[in-house]
């Protein structure tokens, strides 16, 4: 009798015991105890704002919607890529980085991108919604999603704008810029008026070489050592090319006449950084680009406007990309799943990228005639890391001309054949790796005009050859055809 008490007395203990243990679970869930960790590596410097959003606000929501704790490390512009490679290849718990799409193929063989497509079907179907699966073509390597398209905007002639200081053209007397000639021109005007101007923030390179080639190309290998032409449908050495000669000689001008500074060269990742102290005129755009920057701006240049031009608008436009960069979720991430569900749940509802990209409504922003306001600065998410024409808002500023041209940038764009072709460096990563070093420590300081092009560029040249450009260029083009036979 009292074995029986006994055994009955246990299992009611044990069933009390499992209910206990599930109600302290919960518990802990809803009190945070319970939350996976996804980390993000990002790029630029934490604001006060941007900590306490983190902190507060986001991590609310994060708890309520995904279980998930945010941490999110800040490496400032000029060192992330740097960092981002010592890190991966440490095997730090990252779950999700920026990229640029152009990179992927060394990111996949690096390791540093895992397939994504069983991810995407399980967690990412909101996601899908407002991002098409075309979207995903160019970050397909041998079959494989590896990474998410950072953007879905319109792209044709993407890298080949410039985002220029309307407000002191005009006051030089100048309307718009169409040739390499008019922005020199306006660099000339500007410098003896406004003194206090910094000159260009940027060297804009890739707008300078749309310009002077006959051949439009679309950059398709790391370092932007081979570009497509898009008449003769081959990869071409874009540092042997006419384009990128006329390119380097006019940067040497520039020079020259005392109208870049030697950060254009040794500090070139910070020419985003430079344009927003609203001391400078001109950095290589994208379509939009003056909506992303504007605020910046105007917090040290209250009277400023920015308008972004393509040079040589006579020439056709191709869209080359779905989008200029790329998120990434490592292969050694400790939490790919959270990676996912963190992109898809922005994505799922206007709400989510709103809060996201622009804060928390009343406070950092307002919506008025279906315009944003914002009330304080860019200190959140980065817009055009997630920009997507479902959920897109515009300033009140913005005219509506200016919207419409926006959104029908594209109509007359044509579909390059390269639109989804990803370079396997997997057969010349040495080769690679040498002809990267030439590029950086030869080539960009040529490409800037920052030193004698008559002198070093033969010998840079030499350099390259000798590293192996033309085996690479051989391995690019043979893949090239392969693709361009499959489409």
């Amino acid at each position: 009798m009292k074995s029986s008490k006994m055994l009955i007395f246990l299992v009611l203990m044990l069933v009390t015991t499992s209910i206990l243990a599930a109600c302290s679970n919960k518990e802990e869930v809803g009190g945070k105890g319970k939350l996976e960790t996804l980390t993000i590596l990002y790029p630029g410097d934490e604001s006060d704002r941007m900590t306490e959003f983190l902190e507060k606000e986001f991590s609310e929501k994060m708890a309520a919607d995904l279980g998930l704790k945010l941490k999110v490390i800040f490496v400032p512009w000029s060192q992330y890529w740097e960092q981002k490679d010592i890190m991966l290849a440490a095997n730090e718990p990252i779950d999700l980085y920026w990229d640029g799409l152009p990179d992927l193929s060394t990111i996949v063989n690096k390791k540093q991108s895992m397939p994504l497509d069983d991810l995407i079907k399980q967690y990412g179907q909101d996601m899908l919604k407002v991002l098409p699966m075309e979207q995903f073509q160019g970050a397909v390597i041998d079959g494989k999603i590896h990474g998410i398209p950072s953007a879905y905007a319109p792209s044709s002639a993407m890298y080949q704008l410039v985002a220029v200081r309307q407000d002191i053209l005009e006051a030089v007397g100048m309307n718009e810029i169409k040739t390499a000639e008019d922005l020199k021109d306006f660099a000339t005007k500007a410098k003896k008026q406004f003194p206090e101007m910094k000159g260009p923030a940027d060297i804009v390179f890739k707008p300078l070489t749309r310009y002077f080639t006959e051949e439009q190309y679309n950059f398709i290998a790391v370092e932007d050592l081979i570009v497509f032409g898009e008449d003769s449908k081959k990869a071409h050495s874009y540092y042997e090319s006419e384009a990128f000669q006329k390119v380097a000689k006019f940067n040497r001008s520039m020079y020259d006449a005392g109208l870049y500074s030697e950060d254009l060269t040794i500090k070139y990742n910070e020419r985003d950084s430079r344009m927003q102290t609203g001391l400078y005129l001109w950095v290589e755009g994208s379509l939009g680009k003056e909506l992303e920057i504007i605020d910046a701006i105007k917090a040290n240049a209250p009277d400023a406007r920015v308008k972004t031009y393509l040079l040589a608008p006579e020439k056709p436009r191709y869209i080359t990309a779905t989008g200029g960069e790329v998120l990434g979720v490592p292969v050694t991430a400790p939490n790919p799943e959270g990676a996912i569900k963190f992109v898809n749940w922005i994505y799922k509802s206007k709400e989510n990228y709103q809060l996201a990209l622009y804060g928390v409504e009343g406070k950092d922003y307002e919506i008025v005639d279906g315009r944003i306001k914002k009330l304080t600065a860019n200190e959140f998410f980065y817009e055009w890391m997630f920009r997507n024409q479902n959920y897109q808002l515009f300033g009140p500023d913005v005219a509506q001309e200016s919207i419409d041209h926006y959104k029908t940038w594209d109509d007359e764009a044509v579909t390059s054949a390269s639109l989804g072709f990803r370079f396997n460096n997997e057969k010349v990563k040495l080769i690679e790796t040498a002809l990267k070093e030439v590029a950086g420590k030869d080539l960009a300081a040529i490409r800037s005009g920052f030193v004698d092009f008559e002198t070093e560029y033969p010998k840079a040249i030499k350099k390259l050859k000798a590293a192996g450009i033309d085996e690479y260029v051989a391995e690019i083009q043979r893949q090239l055809d392969e693709f361009l036979a499959s489409k």
